[in-house]
């Protein structure tokens, strides 16, 4: 039957077939008051055989049996408003042309004829809807666990609109700040108040529960929703974020607890996308230290921008391993070279570059743990963070590579410890490579991470899941932190803008104490602090109270970007690298604490705050 073949289609197809014959003869009732003359009778009658077969035909090639009533959707009426259209004009054409004029059709028949057609289809579709969704979901509205939803906008409608499916749920009100929202419905749930008026309606309603539907706000309103929900001693859930929203990774109804990262969490980053589309879009790119927190996360916002090909450059196989299958699982398109190698290599690195030619080179791969670098490993981490860049660096040179990308960190500033030491020599490794041609070198410096390798937010909830106690170096310790996303997307965007020798820092935002930090993870486990006690262990070595962003000698300048300053610091000479890499090249066969002494001479400031000591019995011993 015009190639239906599922029954469900059939008995589609015979009810709109039904309907369009149906609105024929009230077209014509309607035209002569419910009283149709004998001679138009006749007429209506013989004009049906050629009307609904007409009408059925245009129904059928305008797809209208390819859905589902269960979910009649606005797409679903706009093909019904054009096939009905389309009809409206076919059917005088073949009457006038088929019966040559011997049958009279009234002008106001063919007009009402269509406006029924879409009011029966349209209508019919959407009640069925109606009614299947509340024989299904009706009952359940009345049962779960009473929550309110704190926002009114689309997201707050989508959930809204997927919770009236799920038993687990009963939404009993909307909040939100926008006074014309309130006494509005939406999907048959009222807009209650304001946010602040949460703990009044959660005592009134029941809730126990919130669910903070506002993916797209900034973090100030997020958090200020997160405060209201803590006063108001509600568990509070969230929605996942827009991006992800956007990207089709999660639904909407994919509700989670919050966690840290939402408090911590800052603004959208404004990225160049045109310009970096220019700099990586149909280029070679590579990442070196591609299995690691930032360097993993580089490669997926690279990705973004179409690269020719993305060389992952990684020391750890299983990292690598790791990284490639994610890649050809959600990049499947994008040309990768997985190569396993060590930056200090500098045949191996020699040859990458010939081979894939990349035209820009972000250089992640760094040892960055500060106590382990600072006793037992001190050679290791200058021979990797300094000689490493160093091969890397004046290789990228020789393979005329357009940009090197340092990531270094807020650790270099001042450094207290031989890790941020060694990533202040390689920044000043770069300025002394950079020359008016060639290779521009860029260095980019930020705090920690969200969740990145040896950040205290895994170990501090690996803690709370064993009951604790949470461990926290010192009361007083703060840290800035930003997310891996974040970081990685304004080192491209300072990838782009650098122009040869400039060190970029980034906007950190507040510094947060991790004492705080620790007890607001406490709080969201739905923990009191009398059952999960934080406890004081004391400054490792090389830990330093506080981070800085700027070295005691050094300015900022602004950049066109509001996250991103140019430091002005320290620069070095081709002579003055040559001379540093003879030292390093010594130091490897010297006592590490002869190594710390001669590198105050290399980095003046380094030990100037909070100097390092070596524990007279140390807990543990590591051998690199």
């Amino acid at each position: 039957m015009l190639g239906i073949k599922n029954s469900r289609s059939v008995a589609v197809f015979a009810h709109d077939a039904v309907v369009a014959a149906f609105a024929w003869a009230v077209a014509f009732l309607l035209r002569f008051n419910f009283t149709i003359p004998p001679d138009y009778i006749g007429n209506m009658l013989h004009t049906l055989l050629w009307v609904v077969p007409l009408q059925a035909l245009i129904f059928w090639r305008f797809g209208l049996y390819r859905g589902m009533w269960r979910f009649a959707s606005l797409p679903d009426l706009r093909r019904i408003l054009l096939a009905v259209g389309v009809a409206a004009l076919a059917v005088p054409v073949v009457l006038l042309m088929l019966q040559s004029g011997r049958v009279l059709v009234p002008r106001s028949v063919l007009v009402l004829d269509p406006i029924l057609l879409l009011l029966l289809m349209g209508g019919s579709r959407f009640a069925y809807r109606w009614w299947r969704e509340h024989r299904l979901y009706g009952l359940l509205q009345t049962q779960g666990e009473p929550v309110l939803i704190l926002g009114a906008g689309e997201a707050a409608a989508m959930l809204t609109k997927e919770l009236a499916r799920n038993h687990d749920w009963q939404i009993v009100g909307l909040l939100d700040d926008q006074t014309a929202l309130r006494g509005r419905q939406i999907q048959d749930v009222r807009v209650l108040g304001a946010l602040e008026e949460l703990p009044e309606f959660a005592r009134k309603t029941g809730a126990r529960h919130a669910i903070i539907a506002m993916p797209s706000a900034t973090h100030s309103e997020r958090r200020r929703a997160l405060d209201i929900c803590a006063a108001a001693q509600v568990e509070t859930l969230t929605v996942p974020s827009f991006d992800d929203l956007v990207s089709g990774r999660v639904s909407i109804s994919q509700v989670r607890r919050v966690e840290v990262e939402d408090l911590l969490g800052r603004d959208p980053v404004t990225l160049d996308d045109a310009g970096l589309h220019d700099l990586i879009g149909g280029r070679s790119v590579m990442v070196t230290g591609a299995g690691g927190s930032i360097g993993s996360e580089l490669c997926r916002q690279i990705a973004r921008y179409q690269p020719a090909t993305l060389v992952l450059f990684e020391l750890g196989e299983y990292a690598l391993y790791k990284l490639e299958q994610e890649f050809r699982e959600n990049f499947p398109q994008l040309r990768i070279a997985c190569v396993i190698g060590d930056v200090k290599h500098a045949a191996r690195v020699t040859d990458v570059l010939r081979r894939y030619r990349p035209s820009v080179v972000f250089h992640a791969a760094a040892y960055k743990h500060v106590p382990l670098m600072e006793w037992g490993n001190v050679g290791e981490a200058l021979a990797n963070n300094v000689v490493g860049t160093h091969t890397l660096a004046l290789a990228c040179k020789e393979a005329d590579v357009d940009k090197f990308v340092l990531i270094s960190t807020d650790k270099a500033v001042n450094p207290a410890n031989v890790m941020g030491a060694s990533k202040r020599l390689a920044e000043r490794v770069c300025q002394g490579l950079q020359e008016p041609r060639g290779t521009r070198f860029v260095m980019v410096r930020f705090g920690n991470v969200l969740g990145s390798s040896g950040s205290v937010i895994p170990k501090f909830r690996e803690q709370i899941a064993k009951g604790g106690p949470v461990t926290v170096t010192h009361p007083e310790v703060t840290r800035y932190f930003m997310s891996i996303p974040e970081a990685s997307q304004l080192v491209l965007q300072a990838g782009l803008m650098g122009q040869g020798g400039e060190i970029f820092v980034l906007d950190m935002g507040e510094p947060i104490k991790i004492s705080a930090l620790a007890r607001e993870m406490i709080r969201l486990s739905g923990f009191a602090e009398d059952e999960i006690k934080i406890t004081y262990t004391g400054l490792r070595p090389g830990e330093k109270l506080y981070e800085e962003l700027l070295a005691d000698d050094e300015q900022s300048l602004p950049t066109p970007h509001p996250k991103l300053r140019i430091a002005r610091a320290r620069a070095s000479d081709a002579a003055w690298v040559a001379s540093l890499l003879r030292w390093v090249e010594s130091a490897t066969s010297m006592d590490e604490r002869a190594i710390k002494q001669d590198l105050k001479h290399w980095v003046e400031e380094y030990g100037n705050h909070n100097p390092p000591d070596e524990p007279a019995s140390p807990s543990f011993i590591t051998v690199h």
